[in-house]
């Protein structure tokens, strides 16, 4: 029998370096935690870099990491270990969810995990953090610069006359790091102050005593008699009590919860602006933190005061370190009052009038309480104040005057407080309002109901908790949003993203793409299901915020919501079905003399891209001056609430002169030409309650007679159509018998090709023979040459020998001359000799010279053959 064969698996590859060698980075790629654990020993600082060699954002954090390694690796040991290594302990001991993680160690303290944005500007600025956890505060100026920050403050003083400190500084100490260990953000920051004079400023005056700064509220004192004072206790102390003014948003990129649960809490102010964390100054910031503080500032605390003293000055001047700093430990009730402006219903139901009044809630000349310790008008004493105009409301009832008559209700509350309401009548179709500023505005016509409420007209009346706008002849100081956050009802809750991270955010809410300068703001108001967006063309500035926050927090807004539209869609270009967008839904759909037909779809949809035709149909089948038939994509486009759907194809039509009763598409009904001509026809002739009229069946009847002569002109238009079809048909027929004659004309010339092509092949192969024959017909010559060549040298040889014979006979000669010289005969005898010599030497020579020419002619002529 034959066995199942065994799970054949390879094993995972060695890991590598992830760091380069050269790099500041102790790159553990093997995951040995072990060995990380002992260089933590050996350092006061540490980062770990948890990472898998295979992510991509472990990837794209290598070189953030390096980058702040490089600038910090002289104080902070930075180590790199990969935790997917299978058979390293990291692998092992640890388990996360996601990579990478950052976590930071200071000394024995720690883990402290990094939760931010992988960016080398904010891993610095919360390494640094960690570095030092507590801001030494040595003067005044200082003490001033850290309470205005916009982040809460707490301030720890100890005299550090013991050593080798005092007690209960390594527990304050301790606090600061369970702060950033519990909050990532870092929105605490922690001071600490030695200096008995500095520290009496915040009313310190023993040594280990905790104050927590608020910029809106009291500020405190850390309670010992209650809480243990310990690290723990300390850090949930200040993170329970904390004032957040601002708050910054960090979406980490991936599925959460964070947007969706912020702006449950209420209407939110998004405001984008480009934040570097490790720049000295923040400007923008500071402005923001201004408007803020203003915003929040319900009780004028000279707490409050100081800090937007110290916001609004370009620069601090070190001088101010020996002036006494303004902040006591109770804050004094603010001197002006809360008012409120109450609109009254018209007495009479013909009456054109109003009476608006202005309560509220001042202070007594009388005495005084030293402290309170409550705020000075909060939502008890309005609604206390309310309750008692309400009660003697007919006092101002059947006012009818140009004057302002002014009453004071005295309060059940308090023997110190009473109600002052001044009112006037006014005319309901118009009003005017002076601004804060004083600066007259011309406030268009604005007309009210009976409920308060503004008829059909593009403009509003303000809000009656509004500070910038008030009635005519009412003395109010009041002339900037101090406070509004505790008059009004739609209070705002600051949120900031930095803009170089999450820019996408605000493109989605309304910024344009192309502005080189990343600052937006928008409000959200999730339960409303509106959004408004500042006008980008204005600055991010102070006042610009103001108004804008001003122009919200009005009953009647003048805001415009901001309804996402599709650029895309050309308007020039004259379709028969109409596109509508956003922009033009308005205008399209109610403005409209006509009645319209609306088709809800989608790219995605499939099914609605096969209605198409259908409705292209209908429109040139329906009368234009009379219908128009249009579609919007939904997923492209933001509608009214009242007119959004959840199904996709939705049909709607709004008839011409009752454009509310939109009727929508029967769905058990087949989309098609003759149901969709049914149903218009049959709700666009609907009679209304009265008896329908002679002039009534007239216009009826002109309208069937339109409809009849439309349909007659289609018809002529679709015979017209048929004959030129028939016409095209027959010129089609005869380029049909051109082309065939062509083609035949194609086939005689390709088999004439062929025939050339065989000859040329026919050709070709003799050529090749000749080639061949050519071809070896040369190496016979040159193996002829080669045979000269040799037999040339051979000759040459030969030559030289005898050379050198003729050169010894003549020596050989001149020898036997020098010894016979008396004898004639002997001469004789070796004259003749040398002559028989000579002329052998000659020939010799002569047949050598023609050898060579022979050699070089056959050379010459074995080139000539080649």
């Amino acid at each position: 029998s034959c066995s199942r064969a065994k799970d054949v698996t390879m094993p995972a590859k060695l890991p590598v370096n992830f760091f380069s060698t050269r790099s500041p980075v102790i790159d553990l790629f093997r995951g040995q935690l072990d060995y990380a654990d002992q260089l933590r020993q050996d350092s006061e600082i540490v980062l770990y870099f948890f990472y898998a060699p295979w992510c991509g954002q472990s990837i794209a954090a290598r070189e953030e990491i390096e980058h702040v390694a490089s600038r910090l690796s002289d104080q902070v040991l930075f180590v790199a270990v990969n935790c997917w290594w299978n058979q390293g302990k990291c692998r092992k001991q640890k388990h996360f969810f996601y990579f990478p993680v950052i976590h930071l160690y200071h000394r024995s303290f720690g883990p402290i995990e990094y939760k931010g944005p992988m960016s080398a500007v904010y891993i610095e600025k919360f390494v640094r953090r960690v570095m030092t956890p507590l801001l030494y505060i040595s003067s005044r100026s200082k003490l001033l610069d850290f309470l205005s920050n916009y982040e809460p403050g707490v301030v720890g003083f100890f005299e550090f006359n013991a050593s080798p400190q005092p007690p209960g500084y390594l527990t304050f100490f301790t606090s600061a790091l369970h702060s950033l260990k519990k909050d990532y953000l870092g929105t605490i920051r922690f001071g600490v102050v030695t200096d008995k004079r500095v520290a009496e400023e915040i009313s310190l005056v023993h040594s280990g005593s905790v104050y927590l700064h608020r910029h809106a509220n009291t500020s405190l004192i850390y309670p010992k008699d209650i809480m243990n004072f310990t690290a723990e206790n300390i850090c949930k102390w200040a993170l329970e009590n904390r004032e957040m003014l601002i708050r910054w948003l960090r979406p980490h990129g991936g599925k959460s919860l964070l947007l969706n649960n912020e702006l449950k809490k209420g209407p939110a102010l998004l405001i984008f602006i480009p934040y570097n964390p490790l720049a000295e100054i923040h400007p923008l910031l500071d402005e923001i933190t201004k408007v803020a503080l203003e915003y929040h500032k319900c009780n004028k605390s000279q707490a409050a005061e100081a800090d937007l003293q110290h916001l609004g000055s370009p620069a601090f001047d070190s001088s101010v370190g020996d002036a006494p700093l303004e902040l006591p430990e109770t804050f004094p009730i603010a001197r002006s009052p809360c008012c409120n402006t109450v609109v009254l219903p018209q007495w009479h139901s013909i009456s054109r009038t109003h009476n608006v009044c202005e309560l509220c809630v001042n202070q007594t000349l009388g005495v005084k309480p030293n402290k309170v310790h409550v705020p000075h008008c909060n939502f008890l004493e309005i609604e206390a104040a309310l309750d008692s105009f309400y009660l003697q409301e007919h006092t101002f009832f059947q006012v009818i005057s140009n004057t302002i008559e002014c009453s004071n209700f005295l309060s059940f509350y308090s023997p110190f407080s009473y109600y002052t309401a001044c009112c006037r009548t006014v005319n309901r179709h118009f009003l005017s309002f002076i601004s804060s500023e004083k600066t007259i505005f011309q406030t268009p016509k604005v007309a009210f109901s009976s409920h308060g409420k503004k008829d059909n007209t593009q403009f509003s009346l303000p809000h009656i908790e509004d500070r910038n706008f008030f009635i005519p002849d009412l003395n109010i100081s009041s002339t900037n949003i101090t406070g509004l956050s505790c008059r009004t009802n739609k209070t705002l809750n600051l949120y900031l993203l930095d803009s170089n991270l999450f820019w996408i955010y605000a493109e989605r809410l309304g910024a344009s793409r192309s502005t080189h300068l990343k600052e937006f703001a928008a409000i959200v108001d999730l339960k409303e299901e509106v959004h408004y967006v500042l006008d980008q063309n204005q600055s991010l500035v102070g006042p610009t915020l103001e108004n804008f926050i001003k122009n919200f927090s009005v009953l009647y807004s003048p805001l415009k919501r901001h309804l996402v539209d599709d650029p895309s869609v050309p308007f020039h270009e004259q379709h028969v079905v109409t596109e509508v967008t956003t922009n033009t839904f308005h205008e399209t759909v109610f403005l409209s003399a006509k009645n319209v037909l609306l088709l809800y779809y989608a790219q995605w949809c499939g099914f609605c891209a096969s209605l198409n035709h259908i409705f292209i149909q209908l429109a040139r089948l329906l009368p234009p001056d009379s219908f128009t038939v249009a579609r919007i994509d939904v997923t492209r486009n933001d509608l009214p609430w009242e007119f959004m759907t959840d199904r996709l194809p939705t049909i709607l039509f709004f008839p011409h002169q009752r454009k509310e009763q939109s009727v929508k598409f029967p769905e058990d009904l087949s989309v098609n030409l003759p149901n969709l001509l049914k149903f218009i026809l049959h709700h666009s002739s609907l009679s209304s309650s009265e008896p329908c009229t002679k002039e009534c069946l007239h216009k009826e009847s002109v309208l069937q007679q339109g409809h009849i002569s439309h349909l007659e002109r289609e018809i002529q238009k679709l015979r017209s159509e048929i004959s030129a079809l028939h016409q095209a048909h027959d010129q089609l027929e005869a380029q049909l018998s051109e082309a065939r004659r062509e083609e035949q004309r194609l086939q005689q010339q390709k088999h004439t090709l062929e025939k050339q092509h065989k000859t040329l092949q026919l050709h070709s192969e003799q050529l090749q023979a000749t080639y061949d024959q050519k071809n070896q017909e040369l190496l016979e010559m040159a193996e002829k040459l080669q045979e000269l060549a040799d037999a040339s040298e051979n000759l040459l040889k030969e030559n030289a020998l005898l050379r050198i014979l003729v050169a010894s006979r003549g020596g050989k000669l001149l020898s036997r001359n020098e010894i016979k010289e008396p004898l004639q005969s002997e001469e004789t005898l070796s004259e003749d000799n040398d002559i028989s010599l000579s002329t052998a030497t000659a020939a010799s020579e002569g047949k050598s010279i023609d050898n060579i020419d022979t050699i070089e002619t056959e050379h010459s002529s074995g080139n000539r053959t080649e």
